[in-house]
């Protein structure tokens, strides 16, 4: 029995060596023929990372053809991509055709991304260091849904991340990791391609003994993966116990320049160093300069015997670090070469590779090439039978019924940041199936942007319950938090990149898991920009989300320059995937909030941002309700012009108070002035474009929204735009038709100030709105 066991297995190590050499192939093939077979019409370098990918292929056979479960996900190291695609090209998952045409129009792409290539990628990356936290942030949407009954416990499944070492450079991976150690993270791990190398230098040798240190501190099993079988085999006899302390304290760098030069260059160094110690000359006498030069780099990283044993014994929850040592370029010419992570083998190289792995020329895209019929089939069928390739495509979850509207909070005095927090309230206390897929999330600010009354309403995750102390000694508190595994409001702390990553993962759920949910995140509008990197990844993944930026502007006054901010509207209108709205009203925001909830839903839908402010304004009475329809577009018109007239005041805003007023003032002198309501300049300028590509592209051209509203006024009118943020949101839309625009808002830092010292200051007050207007009559 013993004898058929260890067969077994000696068996499915071979086999994974030789889909580690398959892999190995077929990703430096893919980037190759993009270099230097396929035409460069623009005689750019292509790129692609040969040697990334080569210090990752043992690693990714062992990983994906052994331990990966089919509830399992995993972030690939974006410079490991074209590995990625190699599998699934063996899977049969990946067409010819677009693996030709690797980083070329409609081939795979430079880096994993859900939204762009064909294969399953189960998190984009790209952006070093956010592919690796999201993992950690999924570990725990994957909780909550568990606790909320919405994933079985038996189901749940490991976010693994493939990481280069150079990553761990990134200050957002330890933001994560503290978070993580807050929330109990589990069912994570993080694997470290620890090749010593990054672009511009080799890894500083100091840093590996603290890696295992911070881990540690923040509860992660850490698993150090340094030597392979044939080192550890050579360390046990007379002389390797020498052997094994000078490859320990070999610095990085001489490691890998040895490396680069090969076998001979081994024996020389080492027997410069260590040959005068006992047994030593007689241990490296015993290999040939090939065997040595095998030996010496074989490290753990690279050695699936190693790797499957330390992957088989991780088989808790618990979050595992791996730090797994490789040669960055093993098993290429390239391997060790400090310049090597942009560099890439010349044909001449290439062709003695595909020699030496028996590939007929002209057969390099066939799969199995060079291996044999018996082989290929018992690969084949190793494949067939692998749990990879029973995983189910994503699945598409189900719809989450929204309400035909939602009731708008009364009150002749608001501020749209309150009237955020009572729409939210009111759906908590509702028994609609969206109050209970909501899920609310915010970066230690969650009582100043107004979701306390939510979270009083429906609690606080946490997977293990938590008394509120305060509660239980009888002090009074406005906060009645209770902490429980039904709570739906997860407590971020000061750390805004934790805070999108974490709107990106529960942005993911419908597809990772098959359930949805609708996450409100709210952040100090100002403090949008420390997360840019990691909004921006949410959005390629296509995540759906609501993001509440709040408060917004100078209009924040006493707080001053650091708290206000200028070009969030800017952000909100040039991210793609994600709709900016910019309400002034409740009944506004109201129905922006409803059609947030039903869009996130959509397949075509994105994720949504509303820009929203502290000041309490008074609130209009509506004639009619035909003015809704128009502000999901984008603006509708507040006071209407009469037809043909010549000016109209466009705002965007919490200014609407400063802006009724001057219309009320200007419209005697300024006969028919309109005054136009913009509540998304993104929308209206996305519909903007889309009708100019259309006239390119000979598509059917069809008035946009800012054609059909500005066709009220006449030709050659003028326009007076007005924003607590950057002018140019709104100073465009004098280019729709061709419209003189005098635009007022705020292009420099703030300060402190009361509003009304604030307003004439950055010009957003009545009399800065008249001025704005004279100025267009006297250019007329």
């Amino acid at each position: 029995m013993a004898t058929a066991i260890r067969s077994d297995r000696d068996n499915l190590i071979s086999t994974l060596e030789q889909l580690d050499t398959r892999l190995l192939w077929i990703s430096s093939w893919m980037i190759h023929n993009a270099n230097h077979i396929r035409p460069k019409r623009d005689g750019l370098k292509v790129g692609g990372h040969q040697a990334s990918c080569a210090s990752m292929t043992a690693i990714m056979a062992a990983l994906y053809f052994h331990a990966l479960r089919p509830q399992d996900k995993v972030a690939v190291k974006p410079h490991a991509g074209p590995v990625l695609h190699a599998i699934h090209y063996l899977l049969g998952n990946q067409t010819l055709e677009r693996m030709q045409k690797f980083r070329g129009l409609g081939g795979v792409q430079s880096y994993p991304s859900r939204t762009k290539d064909k294969i399953p990628v189960d998190f984009s990356t790209g952006s070093v260091g956010l592919g690796v936290a999201v993992t950690a942030f999924t570990s725990l949407v994957q909780d909550y849904l568990i606790a909320h009954g919405q994933v079985h416990e038996e189901d749940a499944g490991r976010m693994i991340a493939l990481m280069g070492d150079a990553e761990l450079d990134e200050g957002n991976i330890y933001e994560c990791l503290i978070e993580g150690y807050k929330h109990d993270l589990r069912n994570c791990w993080w694997i470290v391609d620890y090749n010593r190398q990054s672009l511009d230098a080799t890894t500083p040798d100091r840093m590996f003994r603290r890696f295992g240190d911070i881990f540690e501190t923040c509860g992660w099993r850490v698993v150090t993966l340094k030597y392979g079988k044939l080192q550890q085999a050579a360390f046990k006899r007379p002389g390797g116990r020498t052997l094994e302390e000078w490859i320990d304290n070999c610095p990085n760098a001489e490691f890998a320049a040895v490396t680069y030069q090969g076998g001979a260059a081994w024996r020389e160094r080492l027997m410069a160093d260590i040959g005068a110690k006992p047994n030593v000359k007689k241990l490296l006498d015993s290999f040939d300069d090939d065997a040595l030069a095998k030996l010496m780099t074989n490290l753990a990283g690279h050695c699936i015997e190693t790797l499957i044993d330390a992957f088989d014994a991780a088989d808790d929850d618990r979050p595992t670090l791996f730090i797994a040592y490789t040669v960055k370029g093993q098993g290429l010419p390239l391997a060790g070469h400090k310049d090597n992570h942009s560099g890439m083998m010349n044909p001449a190289q290439m062709e003695q590779f595909r020699a030496s792995l028996g590939i007929p020329e002209g057969g390099e895209w066939e799969t199995w090439a060079g291996m044999g019929d018996n082989t290929a089939a018992q690969l084949r069928a190793f494949l067939a039978a692998s749990p990879l390739a029973s995983k189910a495509a994503e699945p598409i979850a189900p719809a989450v019924h929204v309400p035909a509207r939602l009731p708008v909070p009364d009150g002749a005095e608001q501020s749209t940041q309150a009237a955020f927090g009572r729409i939210l309230l009111d759906l908590a206390k509702s028994g609609e199936e969206l109050a209970d897929r909501i899920v609310t999330t915010a970066p230690d600010v969650t009582q100043t942007t107004n979701l306390g009354a939510f979270v009083n309403q429906r609690g606080l995750f946490r997977r293990q319950e938590l008394a509120d102390v305060f509660q239980k000694a009888k002090i009074p508190s406005a906060q009645k938090w209770a902490q429980h595994a039904a709570g739906q409001h997860i407590e971020l702390g000061i750390a805004e990149n934790n805070f999108f990553v974490a709107l990106a993962a529960l942005g993911l759920a419908a597809p990772h898991f098959g359930t949805r949910l609708l996450p409100v995140g709210t952040v100090y509008d100002p403090f949008i920009a420390r997360g840019l990197d990691a909004l921006n990844y949410g959005c390629y993944s296509d995540s759906r989300f609501l993001l509440v930026g709040t408060p917004s502007g100078i209009t924040l006054a006493a707080e001053g320059g650091a708290h206000q901010s200028i070009n969030t509207p800017l952000i909100g209108m040039s991210q793609p995937g994600l709709t900016y709205f910019e309400p002034a009203y409740a009944d506004e925001l109201t129905a922006m909030m409803r059609w947030a909830f039903d869009h996130m839903q959509q397949p075509e839908g994105s994720s949504v941002y509303l820009r929203l402010s502290t000041r309490a304004i008074p609130q209009i009475a509506r004639e009619s309700g035909n003015w809704e329809a128009d502000a999901l577009k984008g603006g509708y018109w507040l006071r209407k012009p009469e037809p043909g007239a010549e000016a109209a005041i466009v705002f965007t805003g919490v200014v609407a108070p400063e802006v009724l007023q001057a219309w009320e003032q200007l419209r005697e002198d300024m006969p028919g002035l309109g005054l136009l309501n913009v509540t998304s300049a993104d929308l209206l300028h996305r519909g903007w474009a889309a009708r100019r590509a259309a006239l390119w592209t000979g598509q059917t051209v069809e008035p946009c929204h800012a054609e059909t509203l500005l066709g009220a006024l006449s030709p050659g009118a003028g326009l007076v735009t007005v924003l607590d943020g950057s002018p140019g949101a709104l100073s465009w839309l004098g280019g729709v038709k061709g419209m003189r625009v005098s635009p007022l808002g705020t292009d420099r830092f703030g300060q402190t100030g009361d509003l009304p010292d604030l307003y004439r200051i950055y010009r957003l007050d009545v009399d800065a709105i008249i001025d704005a207007a004279a100025e267009l009559f006297l250019e007329n």
